[in-house]
């Protein structure tokens, strides 16, 4: 098969492919999204026929303890009917006798709001029974408050949800009741729901997708929710045709190309036959402006500057060392330093022809670590940092004496731990001494003291040859820009920490009290944990500020502060919030485990005196105690500024109560759906549902008093 043939077809197979492949995923990828936009629609409008239900139940619920909470039935039934609470209203006696019903009853079956899930059936009203009691508690009958399930009932659903809505009349078979389908639809919709089981979703011929919802618990009339497909139509259709056309483009245009590509080609392999006997003045013509056209014009070039190739590589060298030097002077303002070393190694490999190379940091004043290396087989990815102490080996004695060294290696001037090399070059790289030392070697006359802070390290120049003195001046101004950018990380991470900390204790501060609060809460949002926020405040400590003063003060703050990280996990985190209220906050700890907590730092403190000195000079035993507010996410709010405020809530419990303590946070209470009035007598229960007859006492006291 000839060039032309084979780039014909891999054209082709290029170009026709992807556009089968991408027809196919298109139309796969519209009915997974048009079902997805579907199934989301039905569950939402789910969730809002269960809410419309709930609400109407809550709604009949509320006017049957109205009516039963009253002495006049008759009276308030017909109010409550007159304002559209109920539609019906039924006082039984406890033999089941009607002692009054409203003039309009809707007719049977009637079904419980509060009944279980039970089979599908007619349902022709929704209603809700209170008992009714006398005033010893005795019970006197049943008060019924109903709702018609009717074809205006189901239309106000389906205004509610979006979505059209079938009531069932029955499981076997499936009978319609009411349905705000048209007349298609319809028989699509009951063939779907026949097989359906509550909460499955199923698609149509007619392209409607189909969900069954209830009879449920909380949801107990049997509904059909339905919506229509958004696909669009003739999507297929016009993926075929786009397929065929491009198929027919791509034919077309892969034997032009496989033509235009073929014939410089060939011109190109003549040309390269000449050249390989001898003939340099062999040239290509150059007839486009596209990769083989460069490749023509790079072959021409190739065979014009083939003598001259070792003066260009030279020139280009020295070009290279210019734009690197423009290059570390625009990398000494940014902190990433793991990249900067990076760029500033390859760099001075790449000036240097050197096998590799390594930029060390000096780590604690007295060993030097390899914080990037490059092209040491040794110190591969996985292994362990190149590690040489100050003093020992080639890079060791230029970190010790600030001097650059270069040479042959030799066993006797290598520390063992130094990468094995024919020959090397290292220059340290020095900062400007911010704690105004001596100046060193490394320091010209007359500048300020500089500290060496590592060593730039090349090894083994291509070639066999040793390095030269060009070597070392490219290399120190790579040094300079290391020793720029190390100096520039070191000062902004200081800056970061000193911003995000206390001066005075070591503890986080109130901005990063804010961050972290909001990022644990969040975590723990999203993964279903708990979060325990503990509200700290030293007892009685104006009396330390105004009796041995603020230097005292500071003492027992950061005395406070000290044993407080000594009582937590590595995991949590301790913060002063301002004066003498800290902040402890214990991620995945519920309101036990931070009572434990609670327990260990009021111990901490309270157990040992704090030695300070006061105003007279004379050492004194200060015996101090801490106020603790608890609170835990989600049990006491719903977000971090809502329980670091429950835990201020309970910190004042605290110190009303006696100081010296702690209190856990009251628990929430629920806001009621909807006002209902309600006789003084009557009171509501501890399910916050009210009912009929004499007030009941409610035992109360401190949720906290066992705490």
């Amino acid at each position: 098969m000839t060039l032309r043939g084979r780039l014909t077809a891999a054209f082709l197979a290029v170009a026709f492919g992807p556009v089968l492949l991408g027809a196919v995923f298109v139309a796969s990828t519209v009915a997974a999204v048009d079902r997805s936009r579907a199934t989301e629609r039905l569950a939402v409008a789910t969730t809002s026929v269960r809410t419309s239900i709930d609400a109407l139940c809550q709604q009949l619920r509320a006017a049957a303890d109205a009516v039963a909470v009253t002495i006049d039935h008759a009276g308030t039934a017909a109010q409550v009917v007159s304002r559209g609470l109920a539609t019906a209203v039924l006082v039984t006696d406890v033999t089941g006798r009607v002692s009054y019903a409203t003039p309009e009853q809707p007719p049977a079956p009637w079904r419980d709001c509060a009944a279980q899930a039970v089979p599908g059936g007619p349902v022709h009203a929704l209603v809700v029974r209170v008992q009714l009691h006398d005033a010893d508690g005795s019970a006197l009958g049943t008060v019924t408050a109903a709702q018609p399930v009717d074809p205006a009932f189901v239309t106000r659903l389906a205004a509610v949800t979006g979505v059209a809505v079938t009531l069932l009349d029955g499981d076997a078979p499936v009978r319609v009741a009411h349905t705000t389908e048209s007349g298609n639809g319809r028989d699509a919709v009951l063939a779907a729901a026949a097989s359906l089981h509550d909460g499955h979703v199923t698609g149509t011929i007619d392209g409607r997708y189909v969900r069954r919802t209830g009879p449920a618990a909380g949801q107990p009339l049997p509904l059909v929710l339905s919506v229509p497909s958004d696909q669009p139509p003739g999507l297929h259709a016009a993926l075929v045709a786009v397929v065929l056309m491009a198929a027919a483009l791509g034919v077309a245009a892969a034997w032009r190309l496989a033509r235009v590509t073929t014939r410089p080609l060939a011109e190109l392999a003549g040309a390269a036959d000449r050249v390989a006997t001898g003939d340099l003045t062999a040239r290509v013509p150059v007839r486009s402006r596209d990769e083989v056209g460069r490749l023509a014009v790079a072959f021409n070039r190739m065979t014009r500057e083939t003598g001259g190739y070792l003066a260009a590589l030279a020139s280009s060298r020295d070009q290279l060392r210019g734009h690197l030097a423009v290059l570390g002077d625009t990398l000494a303002s940014t902190h990433d330093l793991p990249r900067i070393l990076r760029v500033i190694l390859h760099s001075a490999l790449a000036a240097t022809g050197a096998r590799g190379g390594t930029v060390l940091l000096i780590e604690q004043g007295e060993q030097l670590v390899a914080r990037c290396s490059a092209g040491l087989d040794e110190y591969g990815p996985g292994s362990a940092p190149l590690r040489v102490p100050v003093g020992s080996g080639v890079v060791g004695a230029v970190a010790a004496t600030g001097q650059p060294r270069r040479g042959r290696a030799e066993p006797t001037s290598t520390a063992p731990d130094e990468p094995r090399c024919r020959t090397y070059i290292a220059v340290p790289f020095a900062a400007p001494d911010a704690t105004g030392g001596e100046a060193s070697a490394v320091d010209p006359p007359g500048r300020q003291p500089e500290v060496v802070l590592g060593v730039l390290a090349l090894y083994d120049r291509l070639g066999g040859e040793e390095f030269d003195d060009d070597d070392l001046a490219t290399l120190r101004t790579f040094a300079r820009h290391a020793a720029v950018a190390v100096d520039n990380v070191r000062v902004h991470e200081e800056a970061q920490r000193l911003s995000l900390t206390d001066p005075l204790t070591g503890l986080w501060n109130y901005r990063y009290l804010r961050e972290s609060l909001r990022r644990e809460v969040e975590r723990a949002s999203r993964f279903g944990r708990m979060v325990s926020v503990l509200a700290l405040d030293l007892d009685r400590f104006k009396r330390v500020n105004d009796t041995y003063g603020h230097a005292a003060g500071d003492t027992v703050l950061a005395e406070f502060a000290r044993r407080v990280r000594g009582e937590i996990r590595e995991v949590d985190l301790a913060f002063r919030r301002g004066g003498e209220e800290f902040v402890v906050l214990l991620p995945e700890t519920d309101a036990r485990g931070a009572t434990i907590v609670a327990d260990r730092l009021g111990a901490a403190v309270r157990d040992s005196p704090v030695t300070v000195v006061g105003h007279t000079g004379v050492r004194e035993m200060i015996a101090m105690t801490v106020s603790i507010g608890i609170a835990v996410f989600p049990d006491h709010a719903d977000t971090g500024p809502q329980v670091l405020a429950a835990a201020d809530e309970a910190l004042y419990a605290a110190k009303t109560a006696s100081r010296d303590t702690w209190r856990l946070a009251p628990a929430r209470q629920p806001s009621p759906i909807r006002e209902v009035p309600v006789p003084v007598e009557a009171r509501s229960p501890a399910d916050g549902l009210p009912r009929a007859g004499p007030e009941i006492p409610i035992a109360t006291g401190d949720p906290t008093a066992g705490t």
